[in-house]
């Protein structure tokens, strides 16, 4: 009897042009026939896939299939035909949050407890469902769409497990970058660098962080406490003041030293994330902790040098920001 290749996805969809591409699959935008409706198809190439990797991808689509939020990127179908798995998801064409802040006339903490919010409640409804991400960076972070306003998407969940029990997540770092434009731990020795993370060794450095308002930094604080069990976890801090009285406790004052030093930000890792998807490309590495250690061997100048390099006390970004604004004047 003649085995029946399912050709699905080949026949129901058209694919056009490229929009993302990682290590181990593509984005490319596609439309359904029938309905003429865009969507986003992640494709895997199967054929050298392990049986581990499967189990993976076959994760992967089942975790997504329970997420149903606003603010989480939807899946809406998983086809796997002779060569290849699609993953068919919501078209989201905003962009990344991150590159979209740097656009903007105008971006004050305000706007950074706004979208913080919107990346815990995503959070929060991953850990209701019994799921952890286990990748929120940048990257993961969308948004819906152009419009001003567009929600915010979490995206990716190649890495997400399935847990049970209440769950805890570190979303200080991701809030510290929208605040200043900088990571609170930084160090271009790897070793040292997992040692800050480690102790929780950070600060809130003058003159940046003077204009931030106390209840911003008492959220950081909160949101990086190294014991898990005193950590806030995404249900309180969204009941947390600088978030739920956004209009009343955090600043509106535009915040230009932020912009300028998340462009550095931005050009830092991207350089960084081409050169380590180039790597993990010609390399088998098949889990986390693999790619965790690829990632340890990118240089951490990524091919950007300044004064700031060699300033060992404060974050090269911000000086780099610094600079870039006294030019301005």
């Amino acid at each position: 009897m003649a085995t029946v290749i399912c050709t699905r996805f080949t026949e129901e969809f058209q694919l056009y042009e490229e929009l993302g591409k990682g290590a181990f699959s593509v984005v490319r935008r596609c439309v359904k026939v029938l309905s003429g409706q865009e969507y986003a198809a992640k494709i895997i190439n199967t054929k050298k896939l392990t049986a581990r990797d499967h189990q993976k991808l076959d994760r992967e689509a089942r975790i997504c299939r329970l997420l149903k939020h606003p603010n989480i990127v939807r899946l809406h179908d998983s086809i796997s035909e002779e060569a290849h798995h699609y993953l068919i998801f919501d078209l989201v064409t905003g962009g990344e949050l991150f590159e979209d802040i740097v656009a903007r006339e105008y971006y004050s903490e305000a706007d950074a407890s706004h979208c913080i919010q919107q990346i815990l409640e995503a959070v929060l409804h991953c850990h209701q469902m019994g799921v952890v991400h286990r990748d929120l960076k940048p990257e993961n972070l969308l948004l819906a769409s152009k419009s001003k306003g567009a929600a915010v998407k979490l995206a990716d969940f190649g890495l997400a497990i399935e847990v049970e029990g209440e769950q805890q997540a570190w979303f200080g770092v991701i809030l510290y970058i929208l605040l200043v434009g900088y990571p609170p731990f930084w160090d271009e020795d790897q070793h040292r660098l997992y040692q800050q993370i480690k102790a929780g060794a950070y600060d809130f450095p003058s003159p940046e962080w003077d204009t931030v308002t106390p209840e911003a930094k008492d959220l950081i604080n909160k949101m990086l406490t190294i014991n898990p069990a005193k950590r806030i976890t995404a249900a309180e801090a969204l009941k947390h003041p600088w978030i739920s009285h956004r209009s009343t406790v955090a600043s509106c004052m535009h915040r230009q030293e932020t912009v300028e030093c998340l462009k550095k930000f931005n050009a830092r890792r991207k350089l960084k994330g081409a050169i380590l998807t180039t790597m993990l490309a010609t390399r088998n590495f098949s889990e986390p902790e693999e790619c965790s250690r690829a990632a340890a061997q990118v240089d951490p100048k990524c091919g950007i040098s300044s004064e700031s390099e060699r300033r060992a006390r404060v974050c090269r970004l911000r000086h780099t920001a610094t600079d870039t604004q006294s030019q301005r004047h």
